[in-house]
């Protein structure tokens, strides 16, 4: 049984690994196998995002984390850095059931829209979050905020034409 909680900060540990785990995904695309071996996120960022009060563990029926989905308001916006479920966890609605906590939080507080950055073709990137409702944004469309976040990106070696920015609109 899994169950949908806020991250506490003693989860933190426990978030770079499931990440790694998850991001062995990758290796099966291999053209962004190299993903597999990049560096995860922090527990210093982590503890940070937790202490904002927007990110959620799926914990297993022992309270271990097996998924979570790391998140910061940004404006009018909640914008998901990382949603992330253990690969030997995948498949099993867990990524779902964190994002529907999500859209949930963000509704309570009253926030406009959901953002996020992903790959376009990649099955549980974008197409993953359009069945979900998400919409990729047109270059015309992109604010500041998310221009800057696919620059970052791209500087960072990520490949300018696989990715894109996505939002569902709460209103």
């Amino acid at each position: 049984m899994i169950t949908i909680r806020p991250a506490r900060g003693d989860d933190a540990e426990a978030l770079p690994q499931i990440e790694q785990s998850a991001g062995e995904a990758f290796r099966a695309i291999p053209e962004l196998a190299w993903l597999a071996d990049g560096d995860n996120v922090s527990v210093e960022r982590h503890r940070a995002l937790i202490a904002a009060g927007a990110c959620w563990i799926a914990a297993d029926d022992q309270d271990r984390p097996v998924g979570l989905l790391s998140a910061g308001i940004e404006g009018d916006a909640l914008h998901i850095w990382e949603l992330d479920v253990h690969l030997d966890r995948q498949g099993r609605g867990i990524g779902r059931a964190l994002l529907q906590q999500a859209i949930d939080g963000a509704r309570r507080r009253g926030l406009a829209a959901i953002t996020l950055t992903t790959f376009r073709d990649v099955a549980w990137n974008a197409p993953f979050y359009q069945r979900c409702g998400f919409r990729i944004l047109k270059p015309s469309e992109l604010d500041e905020r998310l221009a800057r976040l696919l620059h970052d990106e791209a500087a960072h070696g990520l490949p300018t034409d696989q990715r894109c920015a996505m939002r569902i609109d709460l209103g």
